[in-house]
């Protein structure tokens, strides 16, 4: 089997971000994006994945985060499409509940080719250092859509937002780790083709 690999950059007038990914990796990660915060999540995402995850990013911080982690999104979410191929043998599917103290956070997710996002989550408003909660759904839906996957996030209990946020993280980590696992020999769906 070839690599399952990836490298993608996407520069705009706002921001110039690269992933490299590797699916079958050993979960070494890094985040350079000038939001030490989404940085630690970014590594949290690739760590409980599997993956070997690089990302770097420079945007319009001077704004407000929000491009920076929405174009982080994209250009993760078109590598994670890119490395996958046709999806021969994936498992596909994944689902996870993962707790961080007082949190909880389920993610489901079908790396189908259809775009489908429920994000349940009322996180409160607040800054974790200079990284705004609210952007988390932004990124969510942006690697949901260009990776091409139904994705479901719900918050089951929680009342720190450091702490729901890092839960979703890692559970959307372990979930795409665990769905992108080579478990076969075919495409897995009943079309012959995801």
């Amino acid at each position: 089997m070839s690599p399952r690999e990836a490298v993608v950059e996407r520069t705009t007038k706002e921001t110039s971000v690269r992933v490299e990914l590797r699916l079958d990796g050993s979960g070494a990660s890094t985040a350079d994006t000038g939001l030490p915060f989404f940085d630690h999540m970014l590594s949290q995402l690739g760590k409980h994945a599997g993956f070997d995850l690089a990302v770097t990013a420079k945007g319009d911080l001077e704004v407000d985060g929000h491009h920076t982690v929405e174009d982080v999104g994209i250009a993760l979410g078109q590598a994670l499409a890119e490395a996958l191929g046709d999806k021969t043998g994936i498992r596909r599917f994944a689902s996870i509940t993962v707790p961080l103290d007082e949190a909880a956070v389920e993610v489901a997710l079908d790396l189908s080719g259809r775009v489908f996002v429920v994000h349940e989550l009322d996180v409160p408003a607040e800054l974790i250092g200079t990284y705004d909660t609210g952007l988390t759904q932004d990124f969510i839906t942006a690697l949901a859509a260009t990776a091409e996957m139904t994705l479901h996030v719900r918050l089951k209990s929680g009342r720190s937002p450091h702490h729901i946020v890092e839960a979703e993280f890692k559970a959307l980590g372990k979930c795409l780790g665990d769905a992108t696992r080579v478990t076969g020999t075919t495409v897995p769906s009943t079309k012959g083709t995801l």
